[in-house]
């Protein structure tokens, strides 16, 4: 099993900045891939952005690139969401979430996450 725990999420300005962390605890927490994905109200779960165990590989939700940067420390098992430029849109709930597949190709798929974390809510005012 492997737990999450997100935190950082609040609220700010239009343009603002925001860092979401996780803390992933747990059998081979180290080894997981892991995920972010956020969720506004009436609307469906969707991938943000994903990175492998090493960090060495990533992926971006096109509509955050260039803005926002995932990144982990794995001696403190610890994964980040640095969110800048941020805009209305970028408004919900966030989502830290866990899979030990070891295939990157699963990164931007929900269903493929065995883990999920309770969420931090990000709101973005114009």
């Amino acid at each position: 099993q492997v737990q999450l725990v997100e935190s950082g999420g609040g609220l700010v300005q239009a343009g603002g900045s925001l860092r979401l962390s996780c803390v992933v605890s747990g059998r081979a927490a180290s080894h997981s891939y892991m995920g972010w994905f956020r969720q506004a109200p009436g609307k469906e779960r969707e991938f943000v952005a994903a990175m492998d165990w090493r960090g060495a590989r990533k992926s971006y939700e096109d509509s955050v690139k260039g803005r926002f940067t995932m990144s982990r420390d794995n001696r403190d098992n610890t994964v980040y969401l640095q969110m800048n430029s941020l805009k209305p849109e970028d408004t919900g709930v966030y989502f830290c979430a866990a899979h030990q597949y070891n295939r990157f190709s699963y990164c931007c798929s929900a269903e493929k996450y065995e883990y999920w974390g309770q969420g931090t809510q990000v709101t973005v005012s114009s």
